[in-house]
């Protein structure tokens, strides 16, 4: 009987161990991004923790924020490795096909730009922990571009395959890049962006900023005869008004011009009006709105990394029609058969797809 009853008691005591682990795991795992955690918990909500604890240094104890600095300053180092890789492939290109090297060059643009953003992303997060609710958007958005930029970057890669055996040699960095800018990313919504778990610490989580513009907030599309007048560059008044405006926030414009292909506006393209405007806007006297009327625009259009703060807009699904007929079949690259190619981190549109076409909608009413 003592024996039995001593069994009993050390199976108690190892559940009350386990109970208690568990306890603790749990805390840890909801415990704020300020608490020092060990490696391996804040590992356990990522996208791939058995990944995550390779790149954390393996002891010690730190916050979110710091791990989360430490694996965007990881992943800066690796996009700069891999944009050196590219450019030494390149470097001897003249054994490669059109099509291998279109592909390579893609890659040359998507890998300076991720170096770009991994910069940006990494000043915003070095300064603070705390982040305002627009630049918490905007680093979530850098990140999230990495990961569309591998992708683009390795569908190209495949897409030469047929012309190119060598691919298989950046098959490999891209997907470590991806599992390392996908680590980034995760603890980076996990430190800075609590609403992912319900909060509204950085700026009120669900709320949906209400939209208008300056011909008022009831949605109507003004009379065709007065909307050339209406988004006149040169008044001044509309340039201060005009804008996505709501209680809580306002985009401030610093210029507006019109694109209309009976020559009515400023510009008769779009890709006319991207390529006039101003360079590296940084945003403080507001966007530069380009105001594109009813048509259909047979163009590809291309805003390149240095056109940044440009809002376009235009009057709806239906109305404002942007198509391109660039396709990989009849030789163009992934990223360059795009009807609308965006390389800059600072375009504002209210838009949406439908296969090649890309279709402008109005402020205030998302396409």
């Amino acid at each position: 009987m003592a024996i039995y009853y001593e069994k009993m008691k050390k199976k108690a005591v190892c559940a009350l161990l386990l109970l208690s682990l568990l306890a603790l795991s749990v805390a840890a795992d909801d415990a704020p991004p300020s608490v020092q955690v060990s490696p391996s918990t804040a590992c356990n909500d990522t996208t791939d923790p058995t990944f995550c604890r390779t790149v954390l240094p393996p002891r010690g104890s730190s916050d979110l924020y710091t791990y989360g600095r430490f694996s965007v300053a990881r992943s800066l180092d690796s996009a700069r490795k891999f944009a050196g890789l590219v450019d030494r492939y390149l470097a001897r290109h003249r054994g490669l096909s059109l099509a291998a090297v279109g592909a390579l060059r893609d890659c040359q643009l998507m890998s300076e730009l991720n170096v770009d953003f991994l910069t940006a992303a990494g000043a915003a997060l070095k300064s603070t922990d705390t982040l305002l609710d627009p630049q918490a958007d905007d680093v979530h958005t850098l990140l999230s571009a990495i990961l569309t930029n591998q992708q683009t970057c390795l569908d190209g890669l495949q897409a030469a395959s047929a012309a190119w055996s060598e691919r298989d040699g950046l098959a490999v960095p891209i997907a470590n890049g991806t599992k390392l800018y996908s680590l980034s990313l995760s603890l980076f919504t996990r430190a800075w962006v609590p609403t992912a778990k319900g909060s509204s610490k950085h700026g009120g989580g669900n709320k949906k900023p209400h939209h208008g513009h300056g011909h008022g907030h009831s949605g109507k599309k003004p009379p065709a005869a007065n909307r050339r007048s209406l988004f006149d560059a040169a008044d001044d008044e509309m340039a201060r008004r005009m804008a996505i405006e709501g209680p809580e926030r306002t985009v401030a414009v610093n210029g507006v011009v019109t694109v209309d292909q009976g020559g009515a506006g400023n510009y008769t393209t779009v890709g006319d009006a991207v390529a006039a405007a101003p360079n590296n806007l940084d945003g403080s006297t507001g966007h530069y709105v380009i105001y594109v009327l009813t048509g259909v625009y047979e163009e590809n259009v291309v805003v390149p990394k240095h056109k940044k703060y440009i809002m376009m807009v235009g009057d709806g699904i239906g109305q404002t029609v942007i198509t391109g007929n660039r396709s990989v079949v009849d030789g163009w690259t992934t990223f360059n058969s795009a009807t609308f190619g965006v390389w800059s981190t600072r375009l504002a549109t209210h838009a949406s797809y439908r296969g090649r076409t890309y279709q402008l909608g109005r402020v205030g009413h998302p396409a």
